[in-house]
């Protein structure tokens, strides 16, 4: 039950109905016995910086980013972690004496994940050139993976500091040839579009990659679909989910986070 003493911590995005982030936090309150609340909070792009605001007066203790609202953000908060201002996004918010700060937590999930899959690579292919593909593309360019980013729209793709090539089936097509990691940072095939894949019609998969889909929800994504019927290695973001939760969880309540407890919650919820 919420009281006036419940911490309040959301998740703010627009569309939140896929999100299963609530689940996982309010478990991992639960299991703790913390009298914390994580709230999802649908916000629209234009209303971000009044929301934002709002949320220090309201007694929040902070607060996840989602889609679209990760680069966004920068503008209206107080403070700003080094490695958050050199992704140029931020996708978990701690508010101290009514001063929002912004961290990156994604891309400690994304590294926790793809050590935990395993494998050696030396070239990725990043699909979008947002929050979550910044994150990316840090952590492969710092662990020595060379990049290269495709966008639909080349000018964003430009902004990062790496080789950029068109999402069209000849383009992709091309900079797969020399990669072994594909990593999907868009979110096409997010539910409820479950049958959307963000590759161009034409393209084959080779069986030689390995395929990260940051999508989570659903589990099985259509990307993830197509890398398996070609033989390739597959990634959930599942996994890459439940990491940079529990950073965010760390960062919140100072507590260690029940990983498994978080993990089992989150599935609980998701579209298989």
């Amino acid at each position: 039950m919420i009281t006036s003493r419940t911490h309040l911590v959301g998740l703010l995005g627009y569309p939140i109905e896929h999100s299963v982030s609530p689940a996982m936090h309010n478990a991992a309150f639960a299991h703790l016995g913390l009298d914390w609340a994580y709230l999802p909070l649908p916000v629209l792009p234009d209303r971000l910086g009044e929301a934002l605001r709002g949320l220090p007066a309201l007694g929040f203790r902070g607060a996840n980013l989602t889609i679209p609202h990760k680069e966004q953000a920068l503008a209206y908060l107080d403070d700003v972690t080094p490695e958050a201002q050199a992704l140029g996004a931020v996708n978990t918010i701690t508010i101290e004496d009514y001063k929002l700060v912004g961290h990156n937590t994604d891309a400690a999930g994304f590294l926790a994940a793809l050590t935990e899959a395993g494998g050696q690579h030396q070239r990725a292919v990043v699909l979008g050139a947002g929050g979550a593909a910044r994150a990316v593309v840090y952590v492969l360019r710092k662990i020595g993976v060379s990049v290269t980013v495709a966008n639909r729209t080349l000018e964003r793709a430009l902004r990062l500091p790496v080789d950029v090539c068109a999402l069209d089936a000849p383009s992709l097509g091309a900079a797969l040839e020399q990669a072994d990691l594909l990593v999907n940072a868009t979110p096409v095939g997010m539910w409820p579009a479950v049958e959307a894949s963000p590759l161009p019609e034409g393209l084959t998969l080779s069986p030689d990659l390995t395929v990260f889909d940051l999508v989570y929800n659903p589990l099985q994504t259509r990307l993830l679909q197509q890398a398996r019927l070609a033989g390739a290695k597959t990634i959930s973001g599942f996994d890459m989910l439940v990491y940079q939760g529990a950073a965010a969880f760390r960062l919140w309540t100072g507590m260690a986070p029940p990983l498994e407890v978080m993990r089992q919650a989150a599935y609980g919820h998701l579209v298989t």
